[in-house]
């Protein structure tokens, strides 16, 4: 094969003085012969400037000017000027992990940690109320499976008519410090790998636009999960993934999130408007329910989130059974019929140990 030299850089100066701007194929592959490179070579190095099949136009230099567009505008819209601390909700009672939670935060140590528990037991509630109590900024990212690199640490954008680069959540968070809260991640597939570097504490190479990233101060990352990261053997979570055993390994601590005690789950509903008597209902009616599906007696449970939309529906429609009836359809016929068999017991008044099982 014979020996094939390299274009020079200026090569499109080059071009544009021995034949002007407006250029076919003919006075391409001559320059090629002329250079002793083939023709698909400086055809495929041309393809910004092509008009049309062996036309190109040296003065449209889009390729070029996108670059260094790019490059000179980190970001599309000014999105970082906003205050990312989120707001105090009076309506949040503290439980579970949160002190140690809201400690880590307030720190401003960079400290992964990894939150698991069952669905709608206030895992990411209680990082947003512990970064409002604490002043932190906090940029969330919720996770799937097609949750990329692009969506993680950014892309180019078209802004218009021009391509710009666009920094993702995370790149936001490692800029302004802020806490970086990855929800579901037990949901991500291996693009989350990504963000090794980012676990370490160590920032991140946008290779894209050939830039180093260093975490400010205060950065750190919490993830939540319904999984401790190795699937879900009864199938009871779809979609969740085994993840990376580096990956996991990189968030120091895991704090379980168990469902809230009796007195503080009537105190969270309490604070979402119910009366004392329905809320203690609800809270046996969901214990027995637990207690049920956790020595496997039925497949479903009634969450805290659960419960806080039934107290909703009671102030919507004015009826207890008909706001539990419209918040248990979505289970099957007899695990909803069941359930609320179940109330009925528990608003008669019957003891929920002996009598009021499911």
């Amino acid at each position: 094969m014979p020996f094939e030299r390299k274009l020079s850089v200026n090569f499109v100066d080059e071009l544009r003085a021995e034949f002007g701007t407006e250029i076919n194929a003919a006075q391409v592959k001559r320059f090629a012969r002329s250079r002793d490179v083939g023709y698909p070579t400086v055809a495929r190095k041309l393809d910004q400037y092509k008009v049309k099949r062996g036309s190109w136009n040296l003065t449209v230099e889009e390729g070029r000017e996108i670059l260094e567009k790019a490059i000179a505008s980190p970001t599309v819209l000014p999105s970082v000027e906003e205050n990312l601390v989120p707001e105090l909700d009076d309506k949040f009672v503290k439980f579970g992990n949160f002190n140690d939670v809201k400690k880590i935060i307030s720190s401003k140590i960079f400290y992964p940690a990894f939150i698991t528990g069952l669905s709608g037991n206030g895992k990411t509630f209680s990082v947003e109320q512990a970064c409002a109590q604490a002043g932190r900024e906090l940029i969330r990212v919720n996770i799937t499976i097609e949750t990329d690199e692009d969506d993680l640490i950014g892309g180019f954008r078209l802004v218009d008519g021009a391509t710009v680069w666009h920094n993702g959540p995370v790149i936001e968070a490692l800029q302004r410090g802020a806490v970086l809260l990855l929800d579901e991640i037990d949901l991500a597939s291996n693009k989350i790998l990504c963000l090794q570097s980012v676990l370490e504490g160590k920032g991140i190479f946008l290779k894209k636009i050939g830039r180093y990233v260093k975490p400010a101060a205060g950065f750190t990352v919490i993830a939540t999960a319904n999984t401790k990261g190795k699937g879900s053997d009864d199938g009871r979570f779809v979609g969740t993934n085994v993840l990376n055993e580096a990956f996991l390994e990189r968030f120091p601590i895991t704090f379980e999130q168990d469902y809230p005690a009796p007195t503080t789950e009537t105190r969270i509903l309490l604070n979402n408007g119910c009366d004392a008597e329905f809320a203690d209902n609800l809270v046996k009616w969901a214990g027995v329910i637990r207690k049920t599906f956790f020595d496997g007696g039925v497949d479903e449970v009634i969450t805290t989130r659960r419960l806080v939309h039934i107290v909703q529906a009671y102030k919507i429609f004015g009826d207890r059974l008909t706001a539990i009836t419209n918040c248990v359809n979505r289970f099957d016929d007899d695990t909803k019929q069941s359930f609320l068999d179940l109330y009925t017991k528990v608003d008669a008044g019957e003891n929920q140990e002996e009598d009021a099982s499911i």
